[in-house]
């Protein structure tokens, strides 16, 4: 028996009765779904003139090299045009569900940011699965984090300040980032950003069995897209921290997190797990669970009075910590 789902806020749900109506509620990620997915996506996102914000940034794409062996990466770069500087870096990693998106997928919201704070944006475009399982996508961001932090005076910014962040998938991907910097005892970032984050394959909460079924991306979908990255290993023992963080052992020395989750929706309860965890190792988390939220509502629902909340949240967060 499904346990009881909690409800969803008022005005949200009748955005989601709404894309019920349409058909559009939960993706369809089957080979054919994807590739039709990928092509409204990429028919979707902003072009150079909107990213520039009147002018206010230079917008370049540039590939970089990859990982060793691999293709290079493609990075999308938004900088102010005025003089000054150096200047903080959000290092933007897209959502997805691992097998769609691209480098400006998400990026509005940040490059909305940056523009409030005075930052530079660049935004990281990785292989996706299933033609490119793990540890694909990762390397892919890593190798853009390490040409960001090694040209960082060449683009205007400091790389002392490099803050990582994504959404869902990417935020699965940015922690799974923050870790492998770690390890790797590569550039220290300066913060993370971690919004509704994808970060457990095992996909057996209590949320996600309450969610089944509902919202925007449920345990289905979520199987679906975690067996796209791990294939038969999802849900095994050796699954690596660096594709799912919350399988990793140690968190202790990650930099300042910022985490946040509806509190209906299918990743609601590993999020608060992880924040839990990084408290327990005596690390700085900031978690918020919106009540009512689904995944991506911010997005979907851009103008419902949580989303604004949330969405000013996170800018808060980016203001204090660049201000320290």
């Amino acid at each position: 028996m499904q346990p009881t789902p909690p409800p969803f806020d008022t005005e949200l749900d009748a955005v989601l009765q709404a894309m019920a109506a349409e058909g559009s509620t939960l993706p369809d990620l089957t080979a054919e779904g994807i590739a039709a997915a990928r092509q409204m996506l990429d028919a979707a996102v902003s072009d150079d003139e909107q990213l520039s914000h009147q002018g206010f940034f230079e917008v370049e794409d540039r590939v970089v090299p990859g990982p060793e062996g691999a293709p290079g990466v493609s990075l999308l770069i938004c900088r102010p045009v005025s003089s000054g500087g150096p200047r903080p870096v959000i290092y933007h990693v897209h959502g997805g569900g691992m097998v769609i998106g691209n480098n400006r997928s998400g990026v509005d919201m940040i490059v909305g940011w940056a523009r409030e704070l005075d930052a530079v944006v660049v935004s990281v475009e990785y292989r996706l699965a299933p033609e490119h399982p793990h540890p694909a996508p990762i390397e892919d961001v890593y190798a853009g984090l390490s040409w960001t932090a090694d040209h960082a005076r060449e683009i205007g910014a400091d790389p002392e300040r490099i803050v990582i962040a994504g959404a869902s998938a990417g935020g699965g991907l940015a922690a799974g980032l923050a870790l492998l910097l770690k390890d790797r005892k590569g550039p220290r970032p300066l913060g993370q950003l971690l919004m509704g984050p994808m970060l457990d394959d095992r996909n057996d909460t209590p949320s996600a069995r309450q969610m089944q079924g509902l919202g925007i991306w449920d345990r289905t979908a979520n199987e679906s897209g975690w067996t796209a990255l791990l294939g038969g290993r999802r849900g095994g023992p050796d699954v690596s921290p660096y594709a799912a963080p919350a399988r990793a052992e140690d968190l202790s020395g990650l930099p300042p997190a910022y985490l946040d989750v509806g509190s209906a929706e299918t990743f609601r309860d590993e999020v608060v797990a992880y924040a839990s965890r990084l408290w327990q190792t005596g690390e700085v988390a900031e978690l918020h669970v919106w009540p009512g939220g689904f995944h991506g509502f911010e997005g979907f629902a851009p103008q419902a009075a949580l989303a604004r909340t949330a969405v000013a949240a996170r800018l808060n967060w980016l203001r204090r910590l660049l201000a320290e």
